[in-house]
């Protein structure tokens, strides 16, 4: 239940959204490629996608001096989904 809970958590917030809509077609990103689609700070999409991996939503790895990130389980946008028909009606 606290994991469901805390992939929940995850999920509201905007930014944390675009992260995942940006990552939706991709087998995986850069977090450099991440903050400048985004015009974030990296510093503030460092901190998304921590939270993001610690939820399991994200899982990453290492390749030469970057991060990349990918979703854990593309399960994830059918929640997105369904939670925007619900939010339209």
């Amino acid at each position: 239940m606290e994991q469901n809970i805390q992939v929940l958590k995850a999920l509201a917030h905007p930014t944390r959204l675009e992260i995942l809509m940006f990552l939706k077609n991709k087998d995986s990103a850069c977090v450099c490629k991440i903050y400048e689609t985004l015009n974030l700070e990296q510093s503030n999409i460092s901190q998304h996608l921590r939270i993001l991996k610690s939820s399991g939503i994200l899982e990453s790895n290492k390749i030469g001096q970057w991060v990349h990130y990918r979703v854990t389980h593309k399960e994830i946008f059918d929640i997105l989904d369904l939670v925007e028909n619900i939010a339209t009606k």
